[in-house]
């Protein structure tokens, strides 16, 4: 249960529209590696926390769409649900984009309505976009009796934010608010789709997340730009190499082999890519073997190429990770998520918690004059129902 959202929202939805909805938890993510390498092909490595999204839906009988952002306080409503088209309401796109989808599926879309809230940090790299997608998919899915599978109601919630939000996200966000297991990272290959589940010891190392309190907004140019630029490093290398499909196809010896002929911005893009990509391999290794050392070290390296031949992070990020390594009981650490902002995320022994947490918060407010926010997140299972009798319990 999220604290006491879910009962807040139930009640809000039986207040507003007199009958009893369906009830889903939609979890954000945390990603451990694998950072930009979504939209490449390449792996990643996320987990499904216990800070999520929380819905209450139900169809109305109509053709009207009715959203309730409970938070904010805020509703939209659609006279004709058969007409759906992107608002200028910013988080109603979100749901808008994948009411659509079905749709786009042959799918007929009746009447519904939805009140939802989050626990969720907005803009810190949790996917709180991802998990609004999700959640309502997996509810109307439900409720529609569609019967359309966990991988493709993926599918649709990233393509509702690439048409509807503008976002040309990779399909991470979505995979994981939707596979998550409690107790074990996936790694996701993400041309294949193939994944498979490592356990994480969440008693060995707490997952704290670091919010520099920078908001970094995906849909802007930087990062577009970086997709850009990686296909302009595939698009050289395959005169030379017909394989090269994507950079998960590519090798830093390829790469060498034709530097002259990339744009050296261009280069350093993709060196970035194709190591964090043997990152990921390498830290599932160390997972199997209990090695949480050495898999901090894959987080550190993985920071540090994100900073400089990447060029997504930030002074704020910088200080956070550079703080974590100073602090006793730090495996590992690095920023998360699309950059410019948002989360650390750390690898910290339980019994050091409290003291990194002190520790780093002191150097954050020493060094920028700013106060830190930190999340402890515990690893949960993916979108889900929630039964009525559990929210009233």
């Amino acid at each position: 249960m999220s604290g006491s959202l879910l009962p807040a929202i139930h009640s809000d939805f039986t207040q507003r529209f007199g009958y009893e909805p369906l009830l889903v938890r939609a979890p954000g993510r945390v990603n451990l590696i694998g950072e930009h390498t979504d939209y490449n092909g390449g792996f990643v490595l996320p987990a499904a926390v216990d800070k999520e999204a929380c819905f209450a839906v139900g169809l109305n009988g109509g053709s009207r769409i009715r959203l309730v952002a409970h938070d904010l306080g805020e509703t939209l409503e659609l006279v004709n649900a058969a007409e759906i088209s992107p608002s200028d309401t910013h988080w109603a796109n979100y749901l808008l984009g994948v009411a659509a989808q079905f749709q786009q599926r042959g799918i007929a879309v009746p009447g519904f309505d939805c009140v939802f809230g989050a626990t969720i940090p907005i803009g810190a790299g949790m996917s709180s976009s991802a998990a609004l997608e999700c959640g309502l998919a997996f509810a109307l899915n439900q409720l529609l009796g569609t019967g359309l599978e966990p991988l493709e109601l993926a599918r649709m919630a990233q393509q509702a934010e690439h048409t509807y939000a503008g976002v040309q996200c990779g399909i991470m966000d979505q995979f994981a608010s939707l596979f998550g297991r409690a107790g074990h990272v996936v790694r996701l290959d993400c041309r294949s789709l193939a994944y498979e589940y490592f356990p994480f010891d969440t008693t060995a190392a707490r997952i704290v997340l670091c919010n520099s309190g920078v908001k970094h907004s995906l849909a802007s140019t930087a990062y577009n730009t970086r997709r850009q630029e990686c296909e302009r490093g595939v698009a050289t290398l395959q005169r030379h190499y017909p394989a090269v499909l994507s950079l998960r196809d590519a090798t830093l010896v390829q790469l060498e082999a034709h530097r002259a002929e990339l744009d050296p911005t261009v280069f350093r893009r993709c060196a970035y890519v194709v190591q964090e990509n043997a990152r990921v391999e390498n830290a599932c290794r160390h997972l199997e073997a209990g090695n949480l050392a050495a898999f901090g070290q894959e987080m550190y390296a993985s920071h540090a190429g994100l900073r400089d031949d990447y060029e997504v992070s930030c002074a704020e990020l910088d200080v956070l990770v550079e703080a974590a390594k100073a602090a006793p009981g730090v495996f590992g650490s690095r920023m998360m998520g699309g950059g410019f902002g948002g989360c650390t995320i750390n690898l910290v022994a339980p019994e050091h918690v409290d003291a990194f947490i002190a520790s780093v918060s002191a150097a954050y407010q020493q060094q920028l004059g700013l106060k830190l926010e930190t999340y402890q997140t515990t690893i949960v299972s993916g979108v889900g129902v929630v039964p009525v009798a559990v929210v009233q319990a």
